[in-house]
């Protein structure tokens, strides 16, 4: 084998990246493919051998035998000593059979099969390259562009850019430079497809990487990444040395760190938060950059009540609800708005059912309440003496239960009603109209009743 041809493969490793081993191999595939098309080695056991000194050469293994019927497969003992001298019959020797006429038609078959195995070790060799580089940035050249994919010229091979993994408002044409990140890489019969994204929220994490040098040293962490891609992104740092500043550290110096990974992004919304294990706090961050007033937290169920100044309230949400959606995917937590002014009127709702409430007691009390307090002003009309206090206590803390739980009485069982249901009082809004004079005319309705009544609804009014 003359050295034109060992220098040749030396090239097609250099430009192909592929071992010499690789093409040995193929080429003897190939002479072995060809002999047996060529020359009849179906029913042989052959083989094609390499080595430095001869080449490639055709081996036969044939038996030993003393008389012979298959020459192809079999060889006499006489004519086997020849070749090994200790042979004997039933041996297995080899036997180079390499033809001399291996000519034109054999290396022409060669020749295609080793273009083949050139280009399945090229594929091999760009799938393993760049599977390992899943998760990185890469720069390439827009080769050419249809109506929903980006083709992409990686040097050494061809990436997609899908339309899903493209950020809608931007466009490119043929020879721009384009900064990707590799999302998956796939091996078929048609050869390696690489898929590239600019949507997904790692990119918006590997481009911070590269602009703070504290994420790279590992100082910085981001602990998570959300996107609306083309809009807006979140992302959560935290410092693991209390000296560092996490946000600071990923803004810059007048914002120029952030700024450089806005533009890459399109002009894309960054909002940065410090991440906190404290839940409320973090909740607080993740909304920046609207202001909170406090944060109320079920950690049973995940889910909060942000309460925020009524001049925060559409920053705090967002452009349809933008903010506060990002928020609660970068938390994880279910949040929910409120305006301080929102929070003060259920506070007053609120005050108002109990008041309503403490009037309006459950309806099986009210015989109780009726016999307690005839009781009660018989002792006022008999007697010139003041009712004690522990008997005016216990009037005023059952006068309350004298009506039904709901603000109004329909409804319910007239024989039980009491003494106001008696007198045609069935809703709230009609006591509200009477003074504690006229309550005290109604039957069964003493002084300190009718003065509890007037305060409670006095309440309602309010």
């Amino acid at each position: 084998m003359n050295s034109e041809f060992f220098e040749a493969l030396s090239q097609l490793e250099k430009s192909k990246g592929i071992k010499r081993e690789v093409l040995l191999e193929a080429i003897k595939d190939a002479l072995l493919s060809a002999y047996r098309k060529n020359f009849g080695g179906q029913q042989q056991n052959v083989s094609v051998d390499f080595d430095g000194k001869d080449g490639f050469r055709v081996i036969a293994k044939k038996q030993v035998v003393e008389t012979s019927n298959n020459s192809k497969q079999e060889i006499l003992l006489s004519e086997a000593i020849k070749h090994k001298e200790n042979c004997q019959i039933g041996d297995i020797i080899d036997m180079e059979i390499t033809p001399f006429d291996f000519g034109r038609i054999a290396a022409q078959t060669a020749k295609q099969v080793i273009t083949q195995r050139i280009k399945e070790a090229e594929r091999e060799i760009v799938y393993k390259n760049f599977k390992e580089r899943i998760g990185e940035i890469i720069t390439g050249i827009v080769q050419r562009v249809d109506q929903q994919n980006i083709f992409v010229d990686l040097s050494r091979a061809e990436a997609i850019l899908p339309m899903k993994e493209q950020i809608t408002r931007e466009k490119y044409r043929v020879g721009d430079r384009i900064k990707t990140y590799i999302l998956d890489v796939k091996s078929s019969s048609r050869g390696t497809q690489i898929i590239l994204s600019r949507t997904h929220p790692e990119f918006v994490k590997k481009l911070f990487g590269l602009e703070v040098p504290e994420i790279y040293e590992g100082i910085v962490e981001i602990k998570g990444v959300v996107r609306e891609p083309g809009a807006r992104s979140k992302i959560a740092v935290y410092s693991k040395d209390a000296n560092v500043d996490a946000v600071g550290a990923c803004v810059g110096m007048k914002g120029m760190r952030v700024q450089a990974v806005i533009a890459e992004l399109s002009g894309e919304r960054i909002d940065i938060a410090l991440y906190d294990d404290d839940p409320q706090v973090f909740i607080k961050n993740a909304l920046s950059p609207s202001k909170t007033t406090s944060v109320i937290a079920d950690t049973k169920f995940k889910s909060a009540i942000v309460v925020v100044p009524d001049g925060q309230l559409s920053l705090a949400i967002g452009k349809e609800g933008q903010n506060v959606r990002l928020a609660a995917k970068l938390t994880g937590w279910k949040i929910d708005i409120r305006s301080e002014s929102e929070i003060t009127k259920e506070k007053d709702a609120v005050a108002r059912k109990q008041a309503e409430d403490e009037l309006f007691k459950k309806p099986e009390e009210m015989q109780k309440i009726a016999a307690e307090e005839s009781i009660a002003e018989e002792m006022v009309q008999e007697s010139p003496i003041v009712i004690p206090a522990k008997a005016e206590i216990q009037v005023e803390k059952s006068i309350a239960e004298e009506i039904i739980q709901e603000t109004t009485l329909i409804g319910l069982d007239k024989k039980i009603m009491g003494k106001l249901h008696e007198a045609g009082l069935d809703t709230v809004k009609q006591i509200k109209g009477m003074s504690v004079n006229k309550l005290m005319k109604l039957p069964g309705i003493g002084k300190v009743s009718a003065e509890k009544i007037y305060n409670v609804v006095k309440k309602l009014e309010v």
